[in-house]
């Protein structure tokens, strides 16, 4: 009874301190990742391939403010149900996916002149 009681014995691993709770963060955090990583999605803007190409062809450059307000817009369109929404900001418009966040397309002052917008839903003005 008086036999020394040897940790290889009784569990032949290695131990590590505390390697279940660092077990249990991992897979918490796991857990809540693609949750966080969906809201973060939910919150970003996005630009279609067609928008990047117009926005370079037109030489539009969108600064940090106009993209803050860009999102506003588009959660305003959100909250009132818009699925397609035109936004018009001084000297531009764009056509966005509400749903997905994304600018479809964007157009500056001299593009928009005598131009007819179609399959949209909704439009933001912005001053």
């Amino acid at each position: 009874m008086n036999d020394p009681i040897r940790i290889g014995s009784l569990y032949p691993g290695r131990i590590q301190p505390n390697a279940l709770s660092q077990n249990r963060t991992v897979k918490s955090a796991e857990a809540q990742g693609p949750a966080f990583k969906d809201l973060l999605q939910n919150r970003l803007l996005h630009f279609s391939n067609h928008a990047v190409k117009r926005l370079e062809q037109r030489g539009i450059e969108l600064k940090p403010e106009q993209l803050s307000q860009i999102e506003s817009a588009i959660d305003s369109a959100a909250a009132k149900g818009a699925k397609d929404s035109l936004i018009l900001m001084k000297d531009m418009a764009l056509i966005v996916n509400v749903n997905n966040r994304t600018v479809v397309t964007a157009m500056d002052g001299n593009s928009m002149k005598d131009n007819v917008f179609t399959q949209i839903d909704s439009a933001v003005i912005i001053s």
